[in-house]
């Protein structure tokens, strides 16, 4: 780290602090130390740490990983059952593997130790009360202050914000989001007999709600069961996962943990940074609204968050910092973003018309083939429909 005189102290100071130190703040962290240059990864919570996910892991997710990271799988996915609010149930079956599940907790703790290894420093049990561009605690313009909890201040040439979706450091950017979605989960323990029935099978179900749907996950002797609508429908979503459990046959296994979450997705105009300050993940809003995975968003979004921090840090005016940060920006919106907007034309087609796309992904072998594709890794959203300008009208179409 480089070291800033006063004239009552010695101030060290990072070249990149990173906050939050879920899959988009170890993967920014990771990025950074690997170019060499100093990291500070701060966390709230000690880790491991449970987070509500469903834990699912596809190709993009897979692809952006460090080198030499082994996913620590608990299940490989060749099938998913798939229903419409409970009913016209049908099963589509893969040779290969659709895609993998992991439980958060190791997930997290691996990504983070990969960080570690490459030589970023973690501190955890801390929380970001706000950060500073300006001001006293700031002692130049090529610096940032971070404040914790408690008054310390925590200095650094660039900030990386991954701290979740109710994040401090989004706020100081400005991020808006245009919409926010209920997450409730149950981690349920089961017996043998039942996890064998669930094995390298996921059920997907499209839920009574406009836009929402349920998912089982297979975790060994564990399934992960939640379901996801849109925010101010509380009392229908639980009920939801409560009607979604009993039809199931899960009613009589008590959850392990049983907790709720909120996604939210940025709008388009939304901003990425604010002055040395980039965000990512779901601290920018960073996530595909019509399925809201977000371990994938979180993991590219992160990686570029890294890469353009030490372009940042290194910068020494605010015009080249603000060049740099716009380049960031050009990145998230070019890949990540196409994404989205096909996502979010596919949410509206779903929610007007949820029957159709079930329909078409159980009894019609290209969409089936499309929905596997994306899963591996071999295809996204925005190439489906740059590739196939069918399925771009037929959305637009969708839409009216």
């Amino acid at each position: 780290m480089s070291s800033e005189n006063s004239a009552d102290d010695t101030r060290y100071v990072w070249d990149v602090v990173v906050v939050g130190a879920g899959p988009a703040g170890a993967s920014a962290a990771y990025a950074a130390a690997v170019a060499g240059r100093t990291v500070l990864l701060l966390e709230k919570a000690d880790i491991p740490r449970y987070k509500t996910c469903g834990g699912g892991i596809i190709g993009p997710s897979r692809d952006s990983l460090p080198p030499g990271f082994e996913l620590p799988l608990r299940d490989r996915v060749h099938a998913v059952t798939f229903s419409l609010d409970g009913k016209f149930t049908r099963t589509r079956r893969s040779r290969q593997m659709l895609f993998g599940l992991i439980n958060r907790p190791e997930f997290d703790q691996q990504l983070v130790e990969h960080a570690q290894k490459a030589g970023a420093d973690l501190r955890t049990g801390v929380t970001v009360a706000r950060v500073e561009q300006h001001g006293p605690d700031v002692p130049d313009r090529r610096t940032v202050a971070v404040v914790l909890q408690g008054g310390e201040t925590v200095l650094a040439r660039a900030v990386v914000g991954a701290d979740g979706s109710a994040s401090r450091i989004g706020a100081h950017v400005g991020v808006k989001l245009d919409q926010v979605d209920l997450g409730l989960e149950a981690e349920i323990p089961v017996p043998e007999t039942v996890a064998e029935d669930w094995a390298g099978r996921a059920l997907i179900d499209w839920g009574p709600m406009p836009g929402s749907y349920g998912w089982v996950f297979p975790k060994g002797d564990t399934l992960t069961v939640g379901v996801i609508s849109a925010r101010g429908e509380g009392a229908a979503t639980k009920r939801y996962l409560e009607d979604f459990i009993a039809r199931l046959g899960l009613a009589g296994f008590e959850p392990s943990v049983s907790s709720g979450h909120l996604t939210r997705c940025r709008s388009d105009d939304s901003p990425l940074s604010r002055g040395r300050v980039l965000v990512c993940g779901d601290a920018a809003g960073l996530l595909e609204p019509w399925t809201r995975e977000g371990i994938s968003f979180a993991l590219r979004s992160g990686r570029l968050a890294g890469e353009w921090a030490v372009r940042i840090a290194e910068a020494h005016d605010a015009v080249d910092a603000r060049r740099q940060a716009l380049n960031y920006a050009f990145a998230i919106k070019a890949g990540l973003g196409v994404e989205m907007s096909v996502g979010r034309r596919l949410l509206k087609a779903f929610e007007r018309r949820p029957g159709v796309l079930h329909t078409a992904i159980t009894g019609f072998r290209p969409a089936w083939n499309a929905f596997a594709k994306i899963t591996r890794g071999s295809t996204t959203l925005g190439e489906l429909v740059r590739t196939h300008p069918m399925v771009g009208r037929a959305l637009q179409g969708r839409e009216r």
